[in-house]
């Protein structure tokens, strides 16, 4: 509640959630991307410097919004009690089961914002940070497989997994946008299917996942 002071309001200082949350509004009510800070900041009863406080520009902003996607994710997931006990391939599943749930949450600002620009690699600058996050995490992942292997040779790259499973993201990504199943079962199946492929690579098992896999993909094309 705003504090007051005789008879005049004072009111509260947006804080950095509240002004993501204005900026995806204005984003999908004006299915644009404000103009300039000055502009966004009085049409929306804040200063620049209140916007300023949090942000160095939209840039900025837009990049921080895929960071909380990340996060929050990450509090869900630690939420259960059973995610601790989880393998790495099951922590990985949870993850991205529960990242996706987060981005079809917003989907709207998703779609829109990574389809913004005409060339690709423009949309693509805002997720630099989720890069490293996400890369962070998954060395995490292996970091914590590895301890328990003696043997050099039968430790896992962890430059190499990380990046795998960003790549792996960026394509999940895609599906995703292009998925038109009731409910994104397909993205569920395709989430299921590329895990278990990756981890089956690493493990040096037999590929009959990366042909159920590949299966799977040419049916979704031709679908």
């Amino acid at each position: 509640m705003a504090k007051t002071t005789g008879n005049s309001k004072v009111k509260k200082k947006p804080n950095a959630d509240k002004i993501i949350a204005i900026y995806m509004d204005y984003v999908l009510e004006n299915e644009k991307t404000p103009k300039s800070v000055y502009k966004f900041a009085k049409d929306n009863e804040m200063t620049e410097q209140d916007f300023y406080q949090y942000f160095g520009s939209f840039d900025g902003l837009r990049k921080t919004i895929w960071d909380k996607f990340f996060e929050n994710s990450l509090q869900v997931m630690q939420k259960s009690k059973e995610y601790a006990g989880f393998s790495n391939r099951e922590k990985l599943l949870t993850f991205f089961y529960t990242f996706f749930e987060v981005l079809t949450a917003n989907r709207s600002y998703v779609l829109y914002t990574l389809k913004e620009h005409e060339m690709p690699i423009k949309n693509l600058e805002q997720l630099k940070t989720l890069r490293k996050r996400m890369k962070n995490y998954a060395k995490d992942l292996i970091q914590e497989g590895n301890k328990d292997k003696n043997l050099k040779l039968f430790k896992q790259n962890e430059m190499v997994f990380s990046e795998g499973v960003w790549v792996q993201f960026l394509f999940l990504l895609k599906f995703w946008m292009d998925d038109n199943s009731a409910a994104f079962e397909s993205t569920d199946v395709a989430i299921e299917k590329s895990v278990n492929t990756v981890f089956d690579l690493f493990d040096n098992t037999p590929l009959e996942r990366v042909v159920d896999f590949g299966k799977f993909l040419w049916k979704e094309r031709m679908a």
